[in-house]
């Protein structure tokens, strides 16, 4: 599994990861605001989205990045939510660049 080697949070309030194998993703920080998957945002049970686009504010942004082990983040958003734990590898999957929107899973 890729792990980053670096984490930054980027000027729109989003994240740049850069991960061990060269590769650059960007996330815009209203994508992965909703990407959340902690229980508030997404049914546990059934995976059923709680959080709907129309909820997430347009200026949100990272405050705050909090590493969770060796294997994931944890942000704390400026709508107030913290509670989401972002894997590595969920992150990857997040990446919607032209490489990765080719091969899924690159």
């Amino acid at each position: 599994m890729n792990q980053p080697r670096s984490i930054d949070r980027a000027p729109d309030g989003g994240l740049v990861v850069m991960w061990d194998d060269g590769h650059r993703s960007e996330y815009p920080p209203g994508d992965l605001r909703l990407a959340c998957r902690c229980a508030h945002c997404e049914d546990e049970w059934t995976g059923r989205r709680r959080l709907t686009a129309e909820e997430v504010p347009a200026d949100i942004r990272i405050l705050e990045t909090r590493p969770v082990g060796r294997y994931g983040l944890q942000f704390v958003w400026s709508d107030g939510h913290g509670t989401g734990i972002y894997t590595f590898r969920h992150l990857r999957e997040l990446c919607r660049c032209t490489i990765c929107r080719k091969n899924p899973g690159a």
